[in-house]
């Protein structure tokens, strides 16, 4: 056990003897509104706001029940992972628990496999940020646009972790302010109690009135789910983030006990809202996207331009966030022997600046790729990543399986989170994703994602085992 996990046992405050620090010269430099905010933006991602037409358009107001599917697993999965996290703070999360409750293999694969999927993901949101930016500014070229996104905020992480958790704080803030006030003033619209709205104010009945709540059949709520899964990408940012904040296990209890409704009035709030406003088969929602098309229904001025605006604060939260987990989990790689020991060295301010000049780099050169070949090499990467998140938490399903046992044995007090109806719910959402990951091969659509994601996680994990071999090789007299 690292000695992080040791220091949890002790329990305490921040700032006083005993308090879970992080390990290895990592700083504690995230405030408690810092983690409140990554844990509250951290599910509210550019996919949500771009991504959710083509759920619409395929499954109608059907596609509520697929967000209700897919929001319940990732609130299932966030509960087991609090349960670890809060008892034993880690800057690898998941990884390190993998190691422990798994194998060294399982710790070291999915954390590549993580580490490659964010990268990945750094490159699609530095080019969608730059999209936005030359349509403002046509003069400076997207790539040249890209470079800047992906130059300044590099330059926010390696300054330190509380620039990191500033930067999120106001990015998320964004999101949050943006989502309610849509929320709000769509609901008031959708009732006819807006001012000055635009809007019919038809209520509720939007959602059965173009062909009934299931247009395309109860299938096509399996197909939403297909088109929803990867928005919710990044809710366990947080539990990494907590390793350096000034109180790990609160910071963690409290976002593992708040992501019901942070899902609920984000993702289906938001969506249903958009249902009401408009019907389900309104060329708008496709055409202009569903939240500027529910904007200029309500009469809303430069909704387009609004939107943009939203859209490149939450693609600059995801690069910032995806850049600052993935150079963590290089450290934590590092610091547990699986990656190249520099990638756990840290500077004066307590910044693995390897660990990020490694994650960054890969990023300009997917980006180059996404560029230069497009159509080839990048499409490779993005598929082969695509299906990363499904792994991830079925991970965390098969280790805190084992990490319950592990955590009652050696720390009971600990367990201040626990997973409900234990261990039936945690089988059951293995069995969710695997569902998933099972209907996504029969999905034209998908079947590619998952094919190459497979062979990437293949390829990986024959990787740890042959490493994991010759140490305890190495190791016997």
């Amino acid at each position: 056990m690292n000695t992080q996990t040791d220091l949890a046992k002790e329990g305490g405050k921040a700032g006083e003897p005993g308090t879970p620090q992080p390990a290895d010269g990592l700083k504690a430099g995230l405030k408690n509104r810092h983690l409140s905010m990554i844990a509250i933006g951290g599910v509210i991602g550019a996919g949500l706001f771009v991504g959710s037409s083509g759920g619409i358009a395929a499954a109608g107001p059907a596609i509520l029940v697929s967000y209700a599917l897919v929001g319940a697993m990732v609130v299932l999965v966030m509960r087991m992972l609090g349960e670890m996290a809060a008892a034993s703070p880690d800057s690898g999360s998941f990884s390190s628990y993998a190691e422990r409750a798994l194998g060294r293999w399982a710790g070291f694969s999915i954390g590549w496999l993580y580490w490659f999927f964010w990268v990945v993901v750094l490159a699609v949101e530095a080019t969608a940020g730059a999209v936005i930016l030359e349509g403002w500014v046509p003069a400076v070229p997207q790539w040249a646009w890209a470079l800047v996104v992906m130059v300044v905020l590099t330059a926010t992480n390696l300054a330190s972790v509380s620039s990191y958790g500033e930067f999120e704080f106001w990015f998320a803030g964004v999101k949050v302010v943006a989502i309610g006030a849509f929320v709000v003033i769509g609901l008031l619209a959708a009732f006819g109690l807006l001012p000055g709205s635009d809007n019919p104010g038809a209520g509720l009945a939007h959602l059965t009135d173009a062909g009934g709540f299931f247009p395309h059949g109860a299938g096509a709520v399996l197909t939403g789910v297909l088109m929803v899964v990867f928005s919710f990408m990044g809710s366990e940012i947080v539990t990494l983030a907590a390793g350096e904040s000034e109180d790990p296990r609160r910071a963690v209890t409290k976002a593992t006990n708040s992501v019901i409704w942070r899902i609920g009035v984000f993702y289906l709030g938001s969506i249903l809202v958009v249902l009401t406003l408009l019907p389900w088969n309104d060329p708008s929602i496709v055409e202009k996207g569903s939240y500027v098309a529910a904007l200029d229904s309500v009469g809303i001025p430069h909704a387009g331009q609004i939107m943009n605006v939203i859209v490149l604060t939450a693609v600059l939260s995801c690069l910032n966030s995806g850049l600052y987990t993935a150079s963590r989990m290089a450290f934590s790689l590092g610091e547990r022997g699986d990656a190249p020991k520099r990638f756990a060295r840290v500077s004066a301010k307590g910044v693995p600046v390897t660990a990020i000049w490694a994650s960054v780099a890969f990023g300009f050169l997917a980006v180059y790729f996404n560029y230069a070949f497009k159509d080839t090499v990048f499409t490779f990467l993005l598929n082969s990543s695509g299906a990363v998140a499904l792994f991830v938490w079925l991970v965390i399903c098969f280790t805190q399986l084992r990490m319950r046992g592990i955590l009652m044995r050696e720390a009971p007090e600990m367990v201040t989170v626990r997973m409900w109806l234990f261990p039936y719910l945690t089988w059951a959402t293995a069995g969710m994703i695997l569902f998933v990951l099972v209907y996504m091969l029969f999905d034209a659509a998908n079947r590619q994602v998952v094919l190459l994601s497979v062979l990437v996680a293949a390829v990986v994990v024959t990787v740890g085992l042959v490493l994991d071999r010759r140490r305890r090789t190495a190791a016997r007299p």
